[in-house]
């Protein structure tokens, strides 16, 4: 500590606590008050033994198998050599406490974060079942979304999942809107349509980065999941199955005016998805702001202190963690 370092990491390093310190510096000076052992316990394994047990662990079929398959298996061998915690604790101490291969489960590490700073930056798509009137056979909705702006840019109702609408899909978007798709990200969970040859060899040639989630995590993929779940608890989702696929179709288009035209996204502070896209929610919320100041000099004792955040949402972030949102953050400051 008299060279710098903070009290807390200091007692870290040593293997005490900050209160223990402050226990010992308010009572006996600062002295260290551990008295430790007074000598070796008795039982303690030799250094042989020591040796002998890692042999035995990490030899043949037991450097598969953990302390707890290990030490039943050499007393049915008639060999008693330490107690479970006694080999675990020796395998910790060596650095061996890992899974060792091939019984190393797979990781699954989070996927890349990407930052947008506005819109046509980063897309995320998904497909989610419609119910029909046929019992066990559904329509599927394509849906890409712009996760700065929320705006639904892309949709379609097809009578199957296929990597082939997929991608005509992502072009015709990005033809409609004017989009240059060259290093655009778009991310997707691991579906079959989403990781097909022919929606891979469409992005690849239209510049686009594809971003995947980890398999069977939704979470990767939050902006599709909520705008799904946004979707079926709409009051007018219907309750009984599509009888058509046209049907399907007037509904989810009826729902995507609204979505982009109407409704008042929380979080982009409630404008809506077509204002923000096009530039239009700094005009918006700044005249939100000028009526919530003129009401506080109207009625000043109704405020107790600063008026609500107009401000327009800044950056979005996908998956956002690890270094790489640490650099970007850097180049941003």
């Amino acid at each position: 500590m008299a060279s710098g370092s903070r009290l807390a990491r200091a007692c870290e390093t040593v293997g005490l606590s900050a209160r223990t310190l402050q226990r010992w510096q308010k009572q006996g000076g600062g002295e260290d008050a551990r008295l430790g052992p007074r000598r070796e316990p008795a039982n303690k394994l030799k250094p042989s033994e020591r040796e002998q047990i890692l042999k035995v662990v990490n030899n043949g079929e037991n450097k598969e198998l953990s302390p707890k398959q290990i030490v039943p298996r050499l007393a049915d061998q008639g060999r008693y050599m330490a107690s479970e915690s006694t080999v675990y604790r020796i395998l910790r101490e060596e650095g061996q406490q890992k899974h060792r291969e091939p019984s190393r489960p797979a990781q699954r590490h989070k996927p890349q974060p990407y930052v947008a700073r506005g819109p046509a930056e980063v897309w995320s798509w998904d497909i989610t079942y419609l119910r029909s009137s046929v019992r066990g056979l559904f329509f599927y909705l394509y849906l890409f979304v712009d996760i700065w702006s929320r705006k639904i840019v892309g949709w379609e109702v097809h009578e199957q999942e296929s990597m082939e609408a997929a991608s005509l899909l992502m072009h015709r978007s990005c033809a409609q809107l004017g989009v240059d798709p060259e290093g655009l990200i778009l991310h997707s969970d691991n579906g079959g349509p989403m990781k097909g040859s022919t929606m891979l060899a469409t992005l690849q040639r239209l510049g686009i980065v594809a971003s995947f989630s980890r398999p069977r995590v939704s979470d990767d993929n939050p902006y599709s999941e909520a705008l799904f779940r946004t979707l079926k608890y709409r009051p007018e989702y219907p309750r009984r199955p599509f009888e058509s696929i046209e049907e399907a179709r007037d509904w989810v288009r009826g729902f995507v005016r609204w979505y982009n035209t109407e409704h008042l996204h929380s979080a982009i502070n409630f404008v809506t998805p077509d204002d923000r896209h096009y530039g239009r929610e700094t005009e918006i919320l700044a005249k939100r702001k000028r009526v919530y100041e003129k009401a506080r000099r109207r009625h000043p004792r109704r405020w107790t202190g600063k008026i609500r955040n107009w401000d327009p949402a800044g950056e979005v972030w996908l998956n956002p963690g690890g270094r790489s949102q640490a650099t970007e953050q850097k180049k941003a400051a």
